[in-house]
């Protein structure tokens, strides 16, 4: 297996050796597009192989970033309100605050909120056999619902600003560079181990039918199975990724805001794994690399027309590369085995008309 995937192990390889080779500025860079990465991972178990297209998923990835931020911001405060709670006229912590002292909590929340709502979302609209264009419109209204919950309880979030200016975490420097390297590691780490664990997951029966509630639902239905207890499992499986990369995101960038979790946000996230190719967990992974490498690269050499660039590489892609860039690799990879099929044939016919002489 090792042999046969040899690509997969040389790619997480690389990203392990990020630290040797890059700048202490483009590792940070890497570690957020790597989180970004995670959300994809579970984008494409939804998209990809079930069929569900979320347009919300960046409501998860805030809940999972405010709930990290949320401790970091009390251990900035060393004891007292933080400064945005001063501002707008807070005499005391609220009490949903004091949980969020405790870091094991805090980390925990990250994943446990965002799947309690998956599940309440998903539970509700999958069983009603609401699907297609109705559930990422549901899913859109979702994060609108946030999004203004968030921006209105300024008192509570921080508003607008969001949360920021954190200074520690477990009690070690966050503007250490040996900090940054360990939580980069980490999120290395992590994204392997979601990788492999959704790679698992779909090479089992578990991914058959996933795939075939993706082809034909109804089917999959009058042969005995429940649709809506594989979709509730793997829509909040994807919700705690985003989760998770929400936390790690927060960690290695400081900051979170309601903008981060809004709609163009969550179209960005499906436009990552749409690049890669949604039908492929590498390809999501290098999706997302790829696409925010781009949107850094044409911000910082064309300030003044990156998005143009940004918006031609989208349509190059729904144009020209329907499967994405692993669209691509299979595509090569099919054609020289039919070249190597014509050719074994055309020996072997050799060979048929040589031994008649």
């Amino acid at each position: 297996m090792i042999k046969k995937n040899w690509m997969y192990w040389l790619f997480f390889l690389a990203l392990f050796l990020a630290p040797f080779y890059l700048t202490e500025f483009r590792l940070s860079l890497l570690g957020k597009f790597l989180c970004f990465a995670m959300i994809a991972i579970g984008i494409s178990l939804i998209w990809g192989y079930t069929g569900i297209l979320s347009l919300g998923h960046g409501v998860y990835f805030g809940l999972g970033a405010y709930c990290m931020a949320m401790y970091l911001k009390l251990e900035a405060s060393g004891g007292r309100l933080p400064d945005f709670m001063e501002w707008s006229g807070v005499n005391q912590l609220p009490w949903f605050w004091k949980l969020f002292e405790h870091p094991i909590i805090s980390i925990s929340f990250a994943i446990i909120v965002p799947v309690l709502l998956a599940m309440f979302l998903s539970y509700f609209t999958f069983r009603n056999r609401i699907k297609g264009v109705y559930f990422s419109l549901l899913s859109q209204a979702i994060v609108v619902v946030f999004v203004t919950l968030f921006i209105g309880k300024q008192e509570w979030t921080g508003g607008t600003n969001g949360l920021t200016n954190f200074s520690t975490v477990f009690g070690f420097s966050l503007s250490s560079p040996l900090t940054q390297i360990v939580l980069y590691l980490l999120t290395v780490v992590l994204l392997l181990s979601m990788f492999l664990f959704s790679r698992g997951l779909t090479r089992n029966r578990f991914g058959r039918v996933l795939v075939a509630i993706r082809d034909s639902e109804n089917r999959v239905r009058f042969l005995g199975f429940n649709p809506t207890t594989y979709k509730v499992f793997v829509y909040s499986l994807s919700a705690a990724f985003a989760g998770i990369a929400g936390a790690m995101f927060v960690l290695q960038v400081g900051l979170i805001s309601p903008a981060m979790m809004g709609i163009i946000p969550s179209i960005e996230m499906v436009l990552w794994v749409a690049v890669g190719g949604r039908s492929s967990l590498i390809g999501a992974i290098i999706g997302a690399i790829v696409t925010n490498g781009a949107k850094s690269f044409f911000s910082e050499n064309y300030p003044d027309i990156w998005l143009l660039f940004l918006g031609g590489l989208f349509i190059a892609v729904v144009l020209f590369l329907p499967n994405g860039l692993t669209g691509v690799y299979q595509s090569v990879r099919q054609r020289k085995k039919q070249g190597e099929v014509r050719a074994n044939e055309a020996s072997s016919h050799v060979l048929q008309r040589v031994s008649r002489f």
